[in-house]
This record gives C-alpha cells, sequence and structure tokens, in this order.
C-alpha cells in the first residue's frame, strides 16, 4: 500500500516531501559531521535545534507513504509550517547568543520529559556536551544558527506558497 501511495502522488508534492527529507537528512549529518569530524560539541539549544531538523526530515519521509490528497497534504504543510517555526525560534535564541544580546542561560541537559528522553535513548546524537557560547561558521562569515535562520525562513515561506497552490 505504502509503495502505491508514493508513486500516485501528484510530482509536485512528491518532489516536495523528498526535498524535506533530503535536506533534513542532509543537515542532520552537517550537524554529525561538525560535532564529531570537527569537534563542535553541541549545546541544549543545538540539540533543540537538532530535533527540528530531524522532525523535518521525519515529515518529509511521512508523506511520502501518507496517501496524497488535500487534507493530508495540508496536514503534512502545517506540521512543517509548525517545524520550520519552531527551528527558526531555536536558531534566533542561537544567534541572540552569539552576538550577546540574549539572556545567555543555557542548560547542561536537554531538559526533555521522561516519555521523550532522546538524549538517553540516542546520547550520540542527541546528548548535550557544551554550554551556549556560539555557532561555528560555515563559510563566507555566516554562522550555522544565521544558515538556520535563513532556511528556516526559506521553508515558512515555502509551506505558504505550497498550501496556496493546493487549495487553489
Amino acid at each position: 500500500m505504502a509503495l502505491t501511495n508514493v508513486m500516485t502522488q501528484s510530482s509536485t508534492m512528491r518532489s516536495l516531501w523528498w526535498a524535506m527529507l533530503i535536506l533534513g537528512s542532509g543537515m542532520f549529518a552537517a550537524a554529525l559531521y561538525w560535532q564529531y569530524a570537527l569537534g563542535e560539541d553541541p549545546c541544549q539549544v543545538c540539540i533543540h535545534a537538532r530535533l527540528w531538523v530531524a522532525a523535518i526530515a521525519l515529515i518529509g519521509a511521512l508523506m511520502l507513504v501518507l496517501p496524497d490528497n488535500t487534507g493530508t497534504s495540508l496536514g503534512g504543510l502545517i506540521l512543517l509550517f509548525a517545524s520550520s517555526v519552531a527551528l527558526g525560534e531555536r536558531s534566533y535564541y542561537l544567534y541572540e547568543i552569539e552576538n550577546f544580546r540574549g539572556d545567555g542561560s543555557c542548560q547542561f541537559t536537554l531538559g526533555m520529559p521522561d516519555w521523550f528522553a532522546v538524549d538517553r535513548w540516542f546520547p550520540a546524537l542527541f546528548e548535550v556536551r557544551n554550554i551556549c557560547s556560539y555557532t561555528p561558521e560555515l563559510a563566507l562569515g555566516i554562522s550555522m544558527a544565521e544558515c538556520l535562520l535563513g532556511i528556516s525562513a526559506g521553508l515558512c515561506i515555502l509551506c505558504i506558497f505550497a498550501s496556496k497552490t493546493l487549495l487553489d
């Protein structure tokens, strides 16, 4: 059944969900590269952002196997929009900290409830290993927080246009 759903989805929505799966997976892989290859240990807020990136990838994967109808697609776009806004909020918080404008409060634990203790279930992926201070520079003087802000803003705009197209 799932393969049938993937094959019958409209090409535009199917491409969008593939793009979200690839984008989220790529961003997650990049975060792990920075952590393990470059030694940039993540802080609490970085792990929160990483969780939202994982959510974006999972939304893409889930939407590829769900039936393609207006209600399901709209639900997926709403979830994607909410995840993008949450990623933007965490990215902005990091941006404020690295520019010495935020309150700078950050814990050395993830602070998730026991029923969602991803830092204990998958410590290699979601364990807090540093305090909040700055995010590494990616390229051309752009920090990781600034890049995530741009990506989340772009995803929000994409969701709005995709929803408008879907409902027209």
